[in-house]
């Protein structure tokens, strides 16, 4: 058997406070829920027990045994009675411990918290620090739930299996159910001596902030997980994961459909019939767009890769489609509409005498000069 105090990391002049402090900080890291190892747990368990008992720690010092000079043979046995270390391990662990044992694990449980982004912060991914306010190892036990660092002792309603059967009676006849043992929670074990301060869960509710990097393509609906950063195990069992759910904001210039990106542009009726180069916003800056002569309303124009990024699509990009309106003049000057009427007559198209605004003034005009 390996030296005690070799196993728990102090040396044999250690303190009583110094052995249960060596105690918790290494049941954290090798507890088996929390994936630790589960014979040096064992081992760590064993040598805290025989440790922090007096008489037990006075003859392991003197003759390399808990129990006194003549050992298993007949010296005296704090422990009861108990043949050797393995059945104190028993005692603490009822028999089972992991190796297939049917006890419920205590993992925590899976959060969930939403975010905000704009479009511009969903096309280029972002840093975000989002509050969550969950279960988080106590401060005051380290996470073992126990007021004085002892271990926890095996539940003796369920005898260390974390769930009891019940037999109920129904119109079908006897029927046998399974459910969690309501003494210990399902975790096979109870603490002796509760921490005060979160009454042997080994938890408490905790707020803090939680970065996530949020890549670019998200959209509204996209979850993110952070492993192990969901609520907390009770009595240092694994924690459950945190998700992260994306909400983006609508933009002012851009609806979104799928990775592509739809705009309106207005086009004024001469630039629609001449043609334009024009300058148009985009997500990533201003781009050059072409409107071919002889735009009408509805006509589209894309941009190749001005749409949003894949979501792990490595770069790629979907496009954006402007689609044109063309506007047409409501007031016009006397020359604008001198110009349109000679364009009428060039195309030989027949206008509205009254409807023709230089044409009803001009006659009123001469109507009072004569």
């Amino acid at each position: 058997m390996r030296d005690l105090y070799e196993i728990l990391g102090v040396d044999s002049s250690a303190s009583d406070d110094e052995i249960k402090r060596a105690y918790r900080r290494k049941a954290r890291e090798l507890h088996p829920d929390t994936g630790g190892d589960e014979d040096e747990f064992k081992e760590l368990t064993t040598a805290y027990e025989v440790l922090k008992n007096p008489e037990a720690r006075a003859n392991y010092d003197q003759y390399g045994d808990p129990r006194g000079p003549a050992g298993a043979a007949g010296g005296a046995d704090p422990f009861g009675g108990m043949g050797d270390l393995s059945d104190l391990i028993n005692a603490f662990f009822g028999g089972g411990f992991g190796g297939g044992s049917p006890r419920a694990r205590q993992g925590g449980r899976d959060a969930i918290v939403d975010t905000a982004l704009t479009l511009e912060e969903a096309a280029s991914g972002v840093r975000r620090d989002v509050e969550v306010t969950l279960a988080r190892p106590c401060d005051t036990c380290e996470g073992t739930g126990s007021a004085d660092g002892s271990a926890p002792v095996t539940c003796t309603t369920c005898s260390g299996l974390g769930k009891v059967q019940q037999v109920t009676r129904s119109v079908f006849g006897q029927m046998l159910t399974t459910g969690t043992c309501p003494d210990c929670a399902g975790a096979g074990s109870k603490v002796g001596n509760p921490c005060p301060d979160c009454s042997g869960e080994g938890r408490r509710q905790v707020s803090e902030s939680v970065t996530v990097d949020i890549p670019a393509g998200v959209d509204t609906g996209t979850r993110l997980k952070v492993s192990g950063r969901g609520e907390s195990g009770r009595r240092g069992a694994a924690a459950g994961d945190l998700y992260v759910r994306v909400r983006v904001a609508e933009h002012e210039l851009f609806v979104r459909e799928g990775n592509d990106l739809h705009s309106e542009l207005e086009v004024p009726m001469t630039q629609a019939a001449l043609g334009a180069d024009l300058k148009l916003p985009t997500l990533y800056g201003e781009e050059s767009v072409k409107i071919p002569a002889g735009t009408e309303t509805g006509d589209v124009v894309s941009l190749r890769r001005q749409g949003m990024p894949k979501l792990n699509g490595g770069g790629a990009r979907g496009d954006l489609h402007i689609h044109c309106r063309v506007k047409t003049p409501k007031r016009l000057s006397e020359r604008e509409v001198e110009l349109l009427e000679e364009l009428a007559t060039a195309r030989g198209e027949e206008t509205s005498a009254y409807s023709n605004q230089k044409g009803f003034m001009s006659r009123l005009r001469e109507a009072f000069d004569r």
